[in-house]
């Protein structure tokens, strides 16, 4: 009897999920253990002080969401940063200001969510005691880990965005460089085995008393006098107030599957604008990453992406035109646009890449319960608290410094989030639960993969793995496995095109499969270093 199948991105985190199933534990067990996991062996890409959003489809139930965006604090002004503006990334995923106060340190972080919605999630719709779902986080901070390639090359990354390089803010604070560098000040490699006693005791307080130890108990008061002896935005009064959003996702239809994925703030709408637009056309009559084809999506993405720019934002804020951008007839008259040769463009301040700094979990259980979860700390603060062991989201970040924008600062506001966690179903039945980690990149991501299953019959692994392009601004990004013949031809017809160095790129797309004839099946993007688990 399969108990079900688990794919992330992370070995740790994915073996976690499996041992859940075959503990007696459903989707949701396995998704939170993994998720609780992942925030210690890949504690740059997400934590318990991250935010994210979660998908749940349960058997003969209709799905929920569960959306955890950070919250800006209640310190936060809508023009509190406006006059540092140094640039914005070349995406539109966040800007660049003067001393990076957004993007590193206290004021830096957003109210996070992460715990709460794991806890929530668990206690609500998860068979498991908490605490043994808890257990693996515990034993991996309190025994070590091997530092993984991906990890590695995180720690070691430095992209010329402008914004402060990852193992700047792993040394932040005092605790950053007793747990992530050695004595001599040199940083920890590929290899070594990465202990952290100070996040296992905090685990096992979790364990013990619940998510609410760290909004309103003893956790939060060590949080609270932190954020209060270093300038943070962030107080005690807005950890006791944060509340996740419990939604019905957004349903749409792309050719003969529905989908649903999640609402704004989330990057569920971008998806389903892009996939409506992309319905006009026959992409398996361009074939796969020939010059038509990646000329048609990349126009459909910068069309997305303008969109998004302007219109989506926290629904609390900022009034969305959901119907609009979800409308097949809007999307058909952006596909016309298209086909009579128009050309998108994006609107941006400056140019500089953007990082992708999250991670994912999609599990299927034999119950038919579905889950995907994509959850990140944004670009991580770089703040622990002494003692607590755990890194800070850095939400602060993607906010728009100008007042008056969809995504302006606004105290209380959620940031949007390319996250886009998504099912799709044949006969009411999910067939394709997948999702990535990736930044602004995430929507693109999963776009990529839908259309690989979808319009070509890839397999989970080969629409994982296939080549990936993206065009978030008025460029086309390649990887570097798009043929340069393509990029000659995109040239030629008046395409600024910039390729990327590295072979996978573009997010770390992770799918569960259900085929009709090989059944489950998982891909886990080969980007990382995941991987899927079927028990």
């Amino acid at each position: 009897m399969t108990h079900g199948i688990i794919c992330a991105a992370q070995p740790e985190s994915t073996e976690a999920g499996a041992d859940m199933l075959k503990a007696g534990g459903n989707a949701v067990d396995a998704a939170i253990a993994c998720a609780l996991v992942a925030g210690v062996v890949d504690p740059q890409m997400c934590g318990i002080a991250g935010f994210g959003s979660l998908q749940l489809k349960r058997a003969g139930e209709a799905p929920i969401c569960i959306d955890f965006h950070g919250k800006a604090p209640m310190a936060t002004r809508p023009d509190m940063w406006a006059d540092r503006i140094e640039g914005e990334t070349r995406d539109g995923f966040g800007f660049i200001l003067r001393d990076r106060v957004n993007d590193v340190g206290y004021q830096s972080i957003t109210a996070p969510g992460s715990l709460k919605a794991y806890h929530e999630a668990q206690s609500e719709y998860g068979v498991l005691a908490w605490s043994d779902v808890v257990q693996p986080a515990i034993d991996y901070a309190e025994n070590g880990f091997a530092i993984r390639p991906h990890v590695d090359f995180w720690f070691n990354l430095n992209d010329g965005s402008g914004r402060v390089p990852p193992v700047d803010r792993l040394r932040f604070t005092e605790s950053g460089r007793r747990i992530y560098f050695h004595e001599d000040g040199s940083l920890r490699r590929a290899g070594e085995t990465l202990k952290n006693p100070d996040l296992a005791n905090t685990l096992r307080i979790i364990a013990k008393e619940g998510a609410e130890t760290l909004y309103t108990g003893r956790l939060a008061e060590k949080i609270d006098a932190d954020m209060r002896a270093h300038g943070a935005l962030l107080t005690g009064e807005d950890l006791a107030a944060y509340q996740t959003v419990h939604t019905k996702p957004l349903e749409g239809r792309y050719r003969d599957w529905d989908i649903t994925t999640n609402r704004p703030p989330g990057g569920g709408l971008m998806l389903l604008e892009m996939l409506n637009m992309l319905e006009n056309f026959d992409l398996a009559g361009m074939g796969h990453n020939t010059y038509e084809y990646v000329r048609t999506v990349a126009e459909v993405m910068m069309r997305a992406t303008s969109d998004k720019d302007r219109f989506i934002g926290d629904p609390a804020f900022v009034d969305v035109p959901v119907s609009r951008l979800a409308d097949k007839d809007y999307a058909r008259q952006l596909a016309e646009a298209i086909k009579a040769g128009e050309r998108g463009s994006v609107e941006r301040i400056e140019r500089a890449p953007e990082a992708a700094d999250t991670t994912h979990v999609s599990v299927l259980d034999e119950h038919g319960n579905a889950v995907t979860m994509t959850h990140s700390l944004g670009m991580p603060s770089g703040v622990i608290t002494d003692g607590l062991g755990f890194m800070y989201n850095g939400c602060m970040g993607v906010f728009d410094p100008r007042p008056g924008r969809a995504g302006s600062l606004a105290p209380g506001k959620g940031r949007f989030s390319s996250m886009c966690p998504s099912i799709l179903y044949r006969d009411g039945e999910p067939k394709l639960i997948l999702g990535a980690p990736g930044g602004t990149q995430i929507a693109m991501g999963v776009l990529h993969a839908i259309l690989n299953v979808v319009d070509f019959s890839m397999s989970a692994v080969e629409a994982v793995s296939a080549p990936r392009f993206s065009a978030t601004s008025s460029a086309i990004d390649v990887s570097n496995r798009i043929p340069r013949f393509i990029q000659r031809a995109l040239e030629e017809d008046g395409y600024e095109v910039i390729r990327n160095h590295l072979g996978f790129g573009f997010a770390a797309v992770h799918a569960i499969l259900v085929d009709p004839t090989k059944g489950w099946t998982g891909g886990a993007d080969p980007g990382h270093d995941g991987m899927a688990i079927a028990v």
